[in-house]
């Protein structure tokens, strides 16, 4: 499965803007996070995005009318759902970029910052096709606002100051996003299809640590100029 949908031009450029919808309750009353933690843990027991208020309340303990008072609806809850999820590697792509390291070096942090992010809530890009594709045209726009955009954005000033630096060959953005997003989302997505295939186990901490190892070399052999290459491998 590929990244979100994002614009097919690498000149489209894209404010950043890391905040989370203003009308999501996430964080802010013990009942609402009782109702996201359930909905999380759901969807991982399942390896599916398809669950029912009715199994989130009664996983959580509360009402499922007490969904609409929070949320608005199930889609409201998603929504808030993925902010929640986002949130902590959205916050942190304006400091990593300013930290005083090497474009390699921070490139390095990301992926295995955004690869963690997926281990720890592998539903992640099967909700946000859903709120993009599936859901309301305004869920779609908080999506694009808060996940996206500063994602795409953030992809686009690193590689142009990895160029800059002359460590970093010439890359689409867009292309580099598609590539790094939907690569996290297929190691949890098409496990279960490998594992009736060739029976392979689950992601534990093991197989993550080592996918960030994989991901590294794949993205490093590709993005950086050859002198850089090297460097990163260690040669």
């Amino acid at each position: 499965m590929c990244g979100p949908d994002v614009p097919t031009s690498s000149r489209t450029r894209v404010p950043l803007n890391t905040s989370v919808p203003t009308k999501l309750p996430a964080g802010k009353n013990a009942t609402a996070d009782k109702l996201l933690v359930a909905a999380s843990e759901l969807m991982i027991e399942r390896a599916s995005i398809e669950v029912s208020l009715s199994d989130i309340a009664q996983k959580s303990g509360v009402n499922a009318a007490l969904v609409k008072y929070h949320f608005g609806n199930k889609d409201g809850l998603l929504l808030a759902l993925l902010a929640r999820d986002a949130a902590t590697e959205m916050s942190q792509l304006e400091y990593l970029l300013a930290q005083p390291i090497t474009p390699t070096a921070k490139l390095r942090l990301h992926i295995g910052g955004i690869i963690r992010a997926y281990h720890q809530f592998p539903y992640m890009n099967r909700l946000i096709h859903y709120l993009l594709h599936e859901s309301t045209a305004q869920a779609a726009d908080e999506v694009s606002k808060f996940f996206v955009a500063p994602l795409l954005e953030f992809h686009r000033r690193l590689l142009a100051e990895g160029i800059k630096a002359g460590e970093f060959r010439k890359i689409d953005p867009v292309l580099f996003y598609t590539s790094l997003i939907g690569a996290c989302d297929h190691l949890f997505f098409g496990r279960h299809a490998m594992s009736r295939a060739v029976g392979v186990g689950p992601v534990t901490d093991e197989v993550c640590r080592d996918y960030i190892k994989h991901m590294e070399a794949l993205i490093f052999g590709g993005v950086l100029e050859r002198k850089e290459t090297r460097m990163a491998s260690g040669e």
